[in-house]
C-alpha cells in the first residue's frame, strides 16, 4: 500500500445530508472497483475523540480520471473540515485496501444488496464492469427510504443502458414521506423482491454492504432462503 497527498477540486451534494468528494487522481495510484483508501486531514481546523482519519470507498471506477468519496454528512470535527475545505485543500491518502471486489467466474452471477452510503464501492464496481463489457451477469438491489436519499441514484440506474448483462432494482421504504416520483420496488429487500429477478438464489455470489443492522438483516435471509455462506460476501459501513 502508498500514501499519496491528494488534492481537493471541488464537492457537490449528491443526496440529502449525502456529499460526494471529487479529488485529483495522482499518477502511480491503481485501485480495484471496490477497494478502499483512509483519508487524513491535514493540520484540520478541529478535531475531536473520532480523530482526523477516515475510511472511504472509492466511489469513482478506476478508469475514472477522478477520486470521487462520498459521505453521509454527521456533526463531527472530522465531516464539518471536510464540508469546510475549499478547492485545493489537500488530504493524505492511504491504500488502496480491501478486497470486495467482483469475483473472476464469468459464469457465476454477482448481485449486490446496498442500502444508503454502502452504496459507494458498487457505483465504482458497475461503472468499472460496464465500462469493462465483463461478461458477468450483475444485479444491483439498492434500499433507501426515498429517492431524496439515494446516493448515486442516477448512475446505477443509467447504466444498464449500456450494458444488457446488467439489471439495477431501488427500492424505496418510505414513499409517502417523498415529494418525486418513483416507479421502482417498494419496501424493503426481501427473499420475494430477489425472486421477482433471480430464478436460483442458490446460483450468485452476494456482497452485501451498507449499515450493520441491514448487513445482519440480508445475511439472515440468504441463510434462511438456503444460500451457502461461502456464497455470501458482507462490508459494514458504520459511523457514516
Amino acid at each position: 500500500m502508498s500514501k499519496y497527498t491528494v488534492k481537493l477540486k471541488f464537492n457537490r451534494e449528491i443526496a440529502e445530508g449525502t456529499m460526494a468528494f471529487h479529488f485529483e487522481k495522482p499518477a502511480g495510484l491503481s485501485f480495484k472497483a471496490g477497494q478502499f483508501g483512509n483519508l487524513t486531514l491535514i493540520n484540520p481546523a478541529e478535531t475531536d475523540a473520532e480523530g482526523d482519519t477516515r475510511a472511504f470507498s472509492f466511489a469513482s471506477a478506476p478508469y475514472e480520471d477522478e477520486l470521487i468519496f462520498a459521505a453521509r454528512m454527521r456533526d463531527t470535527a472530522f465531516k464539518r473540515v471536510l464540508k469546510k475545505m475549499q478547492p485545493g485543500t489537500e488530504v493524505m491518502l492511504d491504500g488502496p485496501y480491501g478486497s470486495f471486489t467482483l469475483h473472476n467466474k464469468a459464469s457465476v452471477p454477482a448481485v449486490y444488496l446496498t442500502g444508503g452510503i454502502g452504496v459507494t464501492p458498487v457505483r465504482s464496481i458497475v461503472l468499472q464492469a460496464v465500462h469493462d463489457q465483463v461478461p458477468h451477469r450483475i444485479l444491483v438491489f439498492y434500499a433507501n427510504r426515498r429517492p431524496e436519499d439515494a446516493a448515486f441514484l442516477d448512475d446505477l440506474s443509467v447504466a444498464h443502458a449500456s450494458n444488457p448483462n446488467y439489471t439495477f432494482v431501488g427500492t424505496m421504504a418510505e414513499m409517502e414521506k417523498s415529494s418525486r416520483e418513483w416507479h421502482g420496488e417498494t419496501g424493503f429487500i426481501n427473499k420475494a423482491m430477489l425472486l421477482k429477478f433471480i430464478d436460483d438464489l442458490t446460483l450468485p455470489i452476494f456482497y452485501i454492504d451498507g449499515p450493520a443492522p441491514m448487513v445482519k438483516a440480508m445475511r439472515d435471509m440468504l441463510s434462511a432462503a438456503g444460500v451457502d455462506e461461502d456464497n455470501i460476501r458482507t462490508e459494514e459501513f458504520s459511523g457514516y
